[in-house]
């Protein structure tokens, strides 16, 4: 299982290493800067539509309208 954390910048090294601590946990990439939080952000907003689309709670476009959008 994988999980996605948002931790408070002045905890991170404490709890980098709290995690680190434990043999049952592989951390297995920290994301730093701006960049790479407004990456992770995207990525999660993008899984959760495909999420409500397949419960039917949101229509997305089709690749066909994707591309005559450009």
């Amino acid at each position: 299982m994988k999980i996605l954390l948002d931790i408070k910048e002045n905890r991170v090294s404490f709890f980098i290493e709290l995690l680190k601590s434990l043999d049952y946990i592989k951390v297995l990439s920290e994301i730093k800067g701006k960049q790479g939080e407004v990456f992770v952000d995207d990525m999660s907003e993008a899984f959760n539509n495909v999420r409500l689309h397949e419960k039917g709670k949101k229509k997305l476009k089709s690749a066909k309208d994707l591309l005559n959008e450009l």
